[in-house]
């Protein structure tokens, strides 16, 4: 094979190689799509559809049963069916993530908004606060706020959310500054637009854009974070059909009966994954648009 030859071949599977990776990444996009569209289905039809029964239903004759064609993920120290307790923890955890997200998200708006809109001095000040934030790991902020106003759902959602808010504001903030000086910005304020019509009409519209991404990267990692605090016995306790409980509720059996932290676990996991890659999936899309 003369030199042209191989030049030519290594030229051609060059080309297939960047064709398959862009088709490649395309697959693993629809595919995260098509899995976190499901887990939202389940949360919202699984009361009625999936899992009709009731997932605090007792029935002592039946615990610890492993997998079988009766219950296919087992049963609990209870005998409450593992299958039922998960479907239904679905709508519990994406409704914690996503409201934990919402929080987080809309206090990162108001932070990186001032810091970014309202001159040096309240730059500085809000500046100093989020350091201060970031001094403390943010599963560990949440310990804090859980700590002075006590254990729950509600405290816990809240709790995750304000953890995540410094990020979400120092983020804001910067693509606010970014944005603040481009050229369109620069013409409104020359025509005689007012700051406010400026932030409201120019800047935000733009700066907000991305927030569909870190929004979906939010509500994986918030749906984690809620799920720990449950399992440390902070969020949602036992016997409440949330995984992260049904895994507090699980180690205890965890050598003899395996299956209840494995499937709320495995949940748990296939969640935060898909909504990480699918954000990811979305980011790659938006830059390359």
């Amino acid at each position: 094979m003369s030199d042209l030859e191989v030049q030519a071949e290594l030229a051609a599977h060059s080309s297939q190689s960047r064709q398959a990776g862009p088709a490649r990444r395309l697959g693993v996009a629809e595919g995260a799509a098509g899995v976190f569209a499901l887990f939202l289905l389940v949360a919202a039809v699984a009361p009625t559809l999936l899992a009709p029964g009731d997932p605090l239903h007792i029935d002592p004759l039946s615990a610890f049963q492993s997998p079988n064609f009766a219950h296919g993920f087992g049963t609990d120290e209870s005998g409450r069916d593992i299958y039922t307790r998960v479907v239904h923890g679905t709508q519990y955890s994406l409704v914690i993530g996503a409201t934990a997200t919402v929080i987080g998200l809309g206090l990162g708006i108001v932070l990186g908004t001032l810091a970014g809109m309202l001159g040096r001095v309240v730059d500085f000040t809000v500046n100093r606060f989020l350091e201060v934030l970031f001094a403390f790991p943010g599963l560990l902020l949440a310990l804090l706020f859980i700590v002075i106003f006590g254990p729950g759902v509600a405290t816990a959602t809240i709790a995750v959310g304000l953890s995540t808010a410094p990020g979400y504001a120092r983020i804001i903030r910067a693509q606010l500054r970014t944005v603040r000086s481009a050229a369109f910005v620069e013409a409104a304020t020359v025509l005689g637009r007012t700051r406010w019509q400026v932030l409201l009409r120019h800047i935000l519209p733009n700066t907000l854009a991305p927030l569909f991404v870190l929004a979906t990267l939010g509500i994986g990692q918030a749906i984690v974070w809620a799920a720990t605090l449950s399992y440390l016995g902070l969020g949602a306790e036992p016997p409440t059909a949330e995984w992260g409980a049904m895994l507090s509720a699980g180690r205890t059996y965890i050598t003899s009966a395996w299956w209840m932290s494995f499937f709320p676990g495995l949940f748990i996991v296939l969640t935060a994954v898909t909504a990480t890659v699918l954000g990811r999936s979305i980011d790659r899309r938006m830059r390359h648009a």
